[in-house]
């Protein structure tokens, strides 16, 4: 699928009109969105696996919630010339709350017990630096494709009286883009912004869809939708989730 998607964007470039490229050279911006997010999944079993080493599977949202919360990530691009650019990305996100456990439950070695007030925090920080490669525009369109490597800081805290325990996760995951833009109007556009990959221990998938307008030329606001699902399924832990996320976005380009 993917590589009948490469093949098309580059028939798509063939096919473009020079003249519909506007130079980019030297061109940066910086982007701030927010708005509010929702979890229709945050499930952990810590350690993963199976058998009798294995924790026990934990729905996290019946102990934070599933929201809304709000959020916030901030984006600095930079354009090399027209076809060339990076773009670096910082997304922290948190949320926490207070709840019971069904049952006993096994998390890092401990066991928590049931029917006490428990207290959960998950944090998913990400770091991410994409490179984009834009096609020549045809029509209307405008795609781009590249890659992205991604760091994540998350951890995953449970407490109870007082027991505390906390498992951490740091690393870099490389992810697959693709670009795409649709223009309306002059000052119109809808977006959609992928990037993701997917192996046999896990997978991210961050997508967002958007329409941006521009209200004056250094200025562009968007309104839409994105999702974010992935997660690992290995010896240490087992850990998946699904946000769906309201947003609002403003970028500047001085």
């Amino acid at each position: 699928m993917l590589g009948a998607l490469v093949v098309a964007l580059l028939v798509a470039s063939l096919a473009a009109d020079p003249a519909y490229c506007e130079t980019l050279s030297g061109h940066i911006s910086a982007g701030l969105e927010s708005g509010a997010v929702w979890f229709s999944r945050n499930d952990a079993r810590v350690p993963g696996g199976e058998g009798s080493d294995a924790g026990d599977d934990i729905d996290l949202t019946n102990l934070t919630g599933k929201g809304p919360d709000p959020y916030l990530r901030v984006t600095i691009a930079y354009a090399f010339n027209e076809r060339h650019s990076l773009r670096l990305l910082y997304a922290p996100l948190e949320v926490d709350g207070t709840g019971t456990l069904s049952a006993a439950t096994r998390f890092r070695g401990a066991t928590f017990e049931p029917d006490i007030e428990t207290r959960a925090t998950y944090r998913f920080n990400t770091y991410r630096l994409t490179y984009r490669y834009a096609f020549r525009p045809w029509a209307f369109w405008r795609w781009a494709i590249g890659g992205a490597i991604l760091v994540r800081d998350a951890d995953i805290t449970l407490e109870q009286d007082d027991l505390r325990e906390t498992e951490s996760n740091v690393g870099p995951v490389p992810l697959l883009h693709v670009y795409g833009e649709r223009r309306l109007t002059d000052r119109l556009a809808a977006v959609i912004d992928v990037e993701g990959l997917g192996a046999t221990q896990g997978r991210a998938i961050d997508a967002a869809f958007t329409l941006n307008y521009e209200p004056a030329e250094n200025w562009s606001v968007a309104v839409g939708y994105r999702t974010l699902e992935g997660g690992a399924d290995v010896d240490d832990v087992y850990a998946f989730a699904w946000l769906h996320y309201a947003l609002l976005s403003v970028t500047w380009r001085p």
